[in-house]
């Protein structure tokens, strides 16, 4: 499995997460069972990306609201963008994924699974954090 497609099944896992509102082993165990998941480093890869989000939660967060136009509410992001911005956002601060594959990735699986708007919103947000954090 290539990293493209462990980045997907990493952010399917975070927005599950996201609508459960729930984080366990059991969870992402089942995930991996449900989606026939077998290679090891790709469990590896998918469990040590959701810990490492998971653990940086409240500081994603943090800079996911500070990127938001005044107007916007951290409530109002579509789960699935809120999925790929904590993925991009953890890989770009805290893995050292050169920021253009990121976004680049964030984008493409925006457009898979996002609405009309989510590239564009997902692309600007990260924008926002590559010129202030790096």
């Amino acid at each position: 499995m290539n990293i493209s497609k462990m980045r997907e099944y990493t952010f399917m896992l975070i927005y599950q997460l996201e609508i459960q509102k729930e984080y366990n082993e059991e969870i992402v165990t089942l995930f991996l069972e449900n989606n026939e998941i077998q290679e090891k480093e790709a469990k590896r890869y998918i469990r040590k990306m959701v810990a490492g989000i998971k653990e940086k939660e409240v500081e994603i967060e943090k800079i996911i609201k500070d990127k938001l136009k005044p107007e916007w509410k951290i409530e109002r992001i579509t789960k699935i963008n809120l999925a790929l911005l904590r993925l991009s956002i953890y890989e770009i601060l805290y893995k050292d994924v050169p920021y253009k594959v990121a976004i680049n990735e964030a984008i493409e699986l925006a457009k898979q699974y996002g609405d009309d708007t989510s590239p564009m919103f997902i692309n600007g947000v990260l924008a926002n954090v590559v010129k202030e954090n790096l």
